[in-house]
């Protein structure tokens, strides 16, 4: 009983995310300012500064990768000092 109840659950609750996928879609745009183009508005692109995000990440990435490194060196190196 409980081989066959499990697949069973299994497949309601893939169906069910299957069925109420169109429900997760995304929204339309929001239309474009009135006055695009003026000095204060200068419509879509621009603005946002990415180079602090992009220094984080690198950062992140060179730690992690550092710290992998360290423990796999840590792993292969043999207790008695042979080579």
């Amino acid at each position: 009983m409980k081989k066959t109840l499990m697949p069973l659950f299994l497949s309601i609750i893939f169906l069910g995310f299957i069925a109420f996928a169109q429900t997760g879609l995304a929204q339309a745009p929001p239309p474009p300012p009135v006055d695009k183009g003026t000095n204060s508005n200068k419509g879509p692109g621009g603005g946002a500064p990415v180079d602090g995000g992009v220094i984080v990440t690198l950062a992140m990435l060179a730690g992690l990768s550092g710290w992998k490194m360290f423990k796999a060196h840590q792993k292969n190196r043999d207790p008695f000092g042979h080579s």
